[in-house]
């Protein structure tokens, strides 16, 4: 049986090349930062957190499984068909752990599966050249990434906090962006404005990094110049931060302003259910140069779902960070930690049937979504619901019903959503509202819980709202007859890969021909390298040979480069077939002081979607 409520209620609330060979010399000179206005984001993005913990894999142990990046560049055509607009991927450099971490504890922030460290070349995900293949494959489907960024610490030191590092050759002790004793803390004082302040635990996961206090600002500077190397090498659209409360803005914030990191989208993971201390770091601390996952919303939640008999659903109206500043909220329902030690265990739908008609930007966990083994194949409630949050959801809310048991909404954009909620687990409910559609409007429930229903005379909406039994008390009416699916638009890549002896790509060597690159690209699709180098000392002589060869090993073109050639000059060439196109490189006639010269180059292209 059903209760029956009729009540009506509608109360609105408003509501340069020389950075490239940046040596510690270079790098402890300093940098000038620009200011950023704030950054909100639009109705129309999903994001996933595509990855969990501990996925399976061969650098963990699993033969049988895939390698990470390969699983998920699969998808890639997948999910964007599905409606997501963008992905979170996990941290991508090498582990203390090596094959066995999932890249929380970071140990060189230039080895990203390109160098025999902690045991492994490939991280927990696979190797440099495989992420590089995922990224491409996901922009090539139109999907944005977003790269999650550990700078809190570092681990995998001997036990005197000292990081040497592997060159591109191998050789020890001699990679870029050594660490040493005074460049963490306790060993120099705590940043200022770190969120923890005093009481923050420097063993908690690591060395914990001194970017304000360290000597010469060798960590601020390194930091900065690693974090543009890696957006550039990956060609990232933005960053997930990790443990914000223990890191000082005055350096976060100018690092999310620095090079290629200017201007890009950032979110912090402030873990704390204080909507308050939340909003103080996004609004003061940061001036709203970053976005927060709605750790205050999540933990409402978990609460309504886990206590469907005593949670109010009244206090979902306007909740979290979201109800108050919709533009600089990531709201959630699960995530690699939650899911660990703090899970939802019941309707865990009903979440997600908030937050993806909510203000906001949403995010989905792929653990969620996925049909993996170990997955719990929410699939299908999840895309049903990114499709009304890309189609229906938008504009400001409005509240339209509220109790303890239910709780109406409607948006206000577009054709309008009207959005029902119940929490009681023994039956539906029956109410009326006023709704913003007009008089006698055909409307359609979009979840395909509830029938077809009209407004009246006054515009206004009877709804039946089903049991929330396994999460699924909710209903989604808009005006009947809209559809339509969402068509992955191919998007060109540009990575840049920098090699110099103490990266992890080789210089130009005048011994021998050496790979830079292996790139994959779509049949019938330009590829293009442009080449910047370091001429100090050069003769008429010298030159740089490169070098791009097709699938099948054969030369495809070839070009030279002098002293006097235009730096940034392409070497471009089609794609005949999908596959891999190599580049190569070799110095010939170089001077003693610079025999083998660095170099970037930044190859464009487009990857297969599938």
């Amino acid at each position: 049986m059903k209760l029956d409520q009729s009540r009506s209620i509608s109360t609105e609330r408003t509501v340069s090349l020389a950075s490239l060979f940046n040596r510690r010399s270079v790098v402890r000179a300093g940098v000038a930062i620009a200011g950023l206005l704030a950054i909100g984001t639009a109705d129309a993005n999903v994001l996933m957190q595509a990855f969990y913990w501990d996925v399976p894999s061969p650098g963990a142990g699993n033969s049988t499984a895939p390698w990470w990046w390969d699983h998920l560049g699969a998808q890639a055509n997948t999910l964007r068909a599905y409606g997501f607009t963008g992905m979170w991927i996990p941290p991508v450099l090498k582990g203390a752990a090596g094959g066995y971490s999932d890249g929380y504890d970071p140990f060189d922030d230039y080895d990203i599966g390109s160098k025999n460290q902690m045991g492994t070349i490939p991280t927990r995900y696979g190797t440099r050249e495989q992420l590089e293949k995922c990224c491409a494959m996901l922009r090539a489907n139109g999907l944005e990434i977003y790269c999650d960024i550990v700078d809190n610490h570092r681990d995998g030191d001997p036990g005197n906090y000292a990081f040497n590092y592997l060159d591109a050759y191998g050789n020890a002790n001699a990679g870029r962006f050594g660490k040493s004793f005074y460049d963490f803390h306790p060993n120099v004082g705590q940043d200022p404005n770190v969120p923890l302040g005093s009481g923050e635990n420097f063993n908690a996961f690591g060395r914990d990094l001194a970017p304000i206090n360290g000597p010469s600002h060798w960590i601020y500077n390194g930091l900065n110049s690693a974090g543009d190397w890696l957006t550039k090498a990956l060609d990232l659209q933005g960053y997930r931060l990790d443990d914000v409360k223990g890191m000082s803005t005055d350096w976060l914030n100018p690092f999310l302003n620095y090079g290629s990191l200017s201007g890009k989208f950032a979110v912090g993971e402030y873990y704390d259910t204080n909507l308050n201390s939340v909003q103080y770091w996004v609004s003061t601390m940061m001036g709203g140069r970053s976005s927060a996952f709605d750790f205050p919303l999540r933990d409402m939640l978990k609460n309504m779902c886990n206590n469907p008999s005593t949670f109010n659903m009244a206090s979902l109206d306007h909740a979290g960070l979201a109800g108050v500043d919709p533009t600089h909220s990531v709201t959630f329902v699960e995530n690699h930690d939650t899911d660990r030690s703090d899970p939802i265990v019941q309707n865990k739908a009903l979440a997600y049937a908030y937050i993806l008609t909510s203000e906001g930007y949403p995010s989905a966990f792929y653990k969620d979504w996925s049909s993996d083994a170990g997955c719990y194949n929410m699939g299908s409630t999840i895309n049903n619901l990114v499709w009304i949050h890309e189609k229906l959801a938008s504009g400001t809310t409005t509240q339209r019903y509220k109790n303890n048991l239910v709780f109406v909404y409607e948006r206000l954009g577009g054709s309008h959503l009207l959005v029902g909620l119940n929490n009681n687990i023994g039956y539906g409910y029956n109410l009326t509202c006023a709704t913003g559609f007009g008089a006698n409007v055909h409307l359609h429930d979009y979840t395909g819980h509830a029938a077809d229903i009209w407004t009246d005379g006054s515009g206004n909406a009877t709804l039946s709202l089903p049991t929330a039994t396994g999460g699924n008390g909710y209903v989604c009416y808009a005006p009947v007859g809209i559809s339509g699916g969402f068509t992955p638009t191919a998007v060109a890549t540009t990575q840049e890969y920098a090699g110099a002896q103490d990266l992890d790509i080789k210089p130009a060597d005048n011994t021998a021909l050496v790979q830079v690159c292996r790139v994959w690209v779509a049949a019938g699709q330009p590829i293009s390298g442009a080449l910047y180098y370091d001429t100090t000392s050069w003769t008429s002589s010298t030159n740089i040979y490169l070098e791009l060869d097709n699938p099948s090993g054969s030369i495809q073109s070839t070009k030279t480069y002098t002293s006097t050639t235009t730096q940034g000059a392409t070497l471009a060439g089609t794609a005949a077939s999908t596959g891999w196109y190599t580049f190569k490189i070799k110095s010939n006639s170089t001077p003693t002081g610079n025999a083998k010269p660095a170099y970037w180059l930044r190859a464009t292209y487009t990857s297969s979607q599938n």
